[in-house]
């Protein structure tokens, strides 16, 4: 089966989105990003309210494919530049989006998760930020959404250690905003989809875009490039090379610094 998004348009205006890549646990690659980044733009003669993002199979979403994952091109592009562009433009959309997050929500999975409004998830539901293990610094952006989420300190030990939170102390740390049982969490989701697409359009748009506003990072132009510049020194050392085949292999890193 080709990775996919299913998209079905519900009553009320609810578009419920489901990324369906079971051979690699729902992970994103460019196909489901350009899927997805499609999906945001329903036809004019759809209404739609409010987006649940959800995954196929019981799994949220296992990461980035890290076979699409490698040194900065020539040019400067780093290799997730289009995923960072599709979570920005979930963050930032005028309609307000549900992330149901059933399973593992790991590396993408987390961040897709955190660039959504809202989170539901069960107390099986696993978020886990694996960048420091395969040797990778991650963007700025992902890192601010999940310091607004669950403050800094957390943050950062997200990050850094790489820990996995089950479902319980996510929703303690604020990371999901409900944590319901397998068989409830679905229509617990689906009903705050119904409650925020009843509300009016221009009022859920308008202070959508003033929280970006507030709750934006101010960092200068300056900065944002030195943080670029780390990251593509990252992506293209040794250590993520190896961080990449010890994950592929299932075998513990061995990081040399370079």
């Amino acid at each position: 089966m080709q990775p996919t998004v299913e998209v079905e348009d519900r009553e009320g205006g609810v578009r419920v989105l489901t990324l369906a890549n079971p051979a690699r646990k729902n992970a994103l690659d460019d196909r489901l990003l350009g899927l997805l980044d499609a999906a945001l733009s329903p036809p004019p003669d759809v209404p739609v309210r409010a987006f649940l993002v959800r995954g196929a199979g019981g799994t949220f979403c296992s990461g980035y494919d890290l076979t699409n994952l490698g040194p900065p091109t020539p040019e400067g592009r780093l290799p997730d530049d289009a995923l960072m562009a599709l979570l920005s433009r979930l963050e930032r959309h005028p309609v307000p989006s549900v992330a149901l997050v059933q399973g593992a929500a790991f590396g993408a999975g987390f961040d897709l998760a955190c660039a959504c409004d809202f989170r539901v998830g069960t107390p099986e539901t696993v978020f886990c930020m694996p960048a420091a293990r395969l040797g990778l610094v991650y963007s700025v952006d992902g890192m601010a959404r999940a310091s607004r989420l669950v403050g800094p300190a957390r943050a950062r030990a997200l990050f850094l250690t790489a820990r996995k939170l089950d479902g319980a102390t996510a929703l303690g740390w604020g990371l999901l905003d409900e944590c319901a049982k397998a068989a409830e969490a679905e229509a617990r989701a689906l009903a705050l989809c119904q409650t925020l697409a009843s509300h009016a359009p221009l009022a859920v748009a308008g202070m959508k875009e003033v929280f970006g506003l507030v709750g934006r990072p101010a960092l200068s132009d300056e900065e944002r490039a030195h943080a670029r510049a780390l990251r593509a020194q990252a992506f293209g050392s040794e250590d993520a090379k190896e961080g990449r085949a010890a994950f592929l292999e299932k075998r513990p890193p061995r990081f040399r610094g370079r």
